[in-house]
C-alpha cells in the first residue's frame, strides 16, 4: 500500500510539473520558430530571412497544386526546378513558404547533383487562402522563386450549415 501511494504521489508531481512548464515551453518553441499567428506577411518578410540580400529572380520553377483546396489539412504540392543538376550547377535547397501559416517555412528539402533532377512532391497544411512560395537556392548562390495563390475553403460541417 505504501509503495502505491508513493507512486501515485510521484505521478501527480510529474503531471503538475508538466502543467506548470508547458506554457513556458510552448511559448519558447513558438518564439524560436518565428510564429506569426495567422496574419498575412509580405513576400519580402517571407523570403529575406533565407535570401539575406542574395540575387533573387522569378524563373525556372513550376508549382503544381490545386487552385481550390476543399481541405487545408492536406494540400498536395509539387515543385520542379529547371536545372542541369551537375556538379558545377545544381539546386542545393528547395523551400516551401507560407504567407499565412503560424510558421512561415513549411518545408525545406536539401538536394544535390546526386538527385538527378530538382523535383519534390509533398503535402502541406494551409491556414486559409494565401500565396504559397517555392524558393530554390542554387549552387552559385542565386535564388529563384515562383508563387501561387491557393484558395482554401471550409467544409460544411465546420460552420454547422
Amino acid at each position: 500500500m505504501k509503495a502505491e501511494g508513493c507512486l501515485r504521489r510521484k505521478g501527480l508531481q510529474s503531471l503538475l510539473l508538466v502543467g506548470v512548464a508547458w506554457p513556458w515551453l510552448n511559448g519558447r518553441f513558438a518564439h524560436a520558430q518565428g510564429m506569426s499567428s495567422g496574419r498575412r506577411i509580405s513576400f519580402e518578410d517571407m523570403v529575406q530571412p533565407i535570401v539575406k540580400g542574395a540575387k533573387l529572380v522569378q524563373r525556372d520553377i513550376k508549382i503544381e497544386a490545386p487552385i481550390l483546396a476543399d481541405n487545408g489539412s492536406l494540400v498536395p504540392v509539387q515543385v520542379q526546378v529547371q536545372s542541369p543538376m551537375s556538379e558545377q550547377d545544381h539546386v542545393t535547397h528547395i523551400y516551401l513558404l507560407s504567407q499565412r501559416n503560424p510558421v512561415t517555412q513549411m518545408a525545406m528539402f536539401q538536394l544535390g547533383p546526386w538527385n538527378g533532377r530538382a523535383d519534390v512532391t509533398t503535402r502541406v497544411r494551409l491556414a486559409g487562402t494565401q500565396d504559397l512560395v517555392a524558393l530554390a537556392r542554387l549552387s552559385n548562390g542565386e535564388f529563384r522563386y515562383n508563387q501561387m495563390e491557393i484558395i482554401v475553403t471550409e467544409s460544411a460541417c465546420v460552420d454547422a450549415s
